[in-house]
């Protein structure tokens, strides 16, 4: 019996709504990590990591053969905006930003964007996420318009 295969690996990013540091405390940050690797194993796309900081989240995952970036997006933001808002008043009003930055990864570059992924309080000492952003974006060799990008 044919087979259909794949490894699509993504490293997915995106922010809460302004940017706004909702994801203060380590402790929702730890059950945000936790949630959405329950919501990707849940969809057929397995985390191989997930890290958020206060503002934004990335996160590693393996797309399924018969989902689309755009749902797997979708599905990832709509989990956890839900769950988010039940975690405590102040989160009421939570929102993820409606773009979002999805680059595929090589396996041979696997353990590189893991160790990139995990570091990222350290990493933001020194860069602002948008500047982070951008840099994913030049790297990946596409083209925006900062009109479009941030909300």
């Amino acid at each position: 019996m044919p087979q259909s295969l794949a490894n699509i690996l993504l490293h997915v990013v995106f922010s809460t709504k302004n940017r706004i540091p909702f994801l203060r405390t380590p402790d929702l940050r730890e059950a945000v990590n936790a949630y959405m690797v329950g919501t990707l194993r849940n969809i057929d796309c397995p985390s191989l990591i997930v890290n958020c900081v206060e503002d934004h989240l990335h996160c590693l995952c393996q797309l399924s053969r018969t989902m689309t970036v755009a749902k797997l997006i979708e599905e990832m933001k709509s989990s956890s905006s839900a769950w988010i808002k039940t975690q405590s008043p102040q989160a009421a009003d939570f929102k993820w930003q409606a773009g979002y930055g999805a680059f595929s990864v090589s396996q041979s570059n696997v353990g590189a964007v893991k160790t990139y992924i995990a570091h990222q309080e350290e990493h933001h000492r020194k860069m602002t996420f948008q500047d982070e952003f951008r840099a994913f974006l030049r790297r990946h060799g596409l083209d925006w318009d900062e009109r479009y990008v941030w909300d």
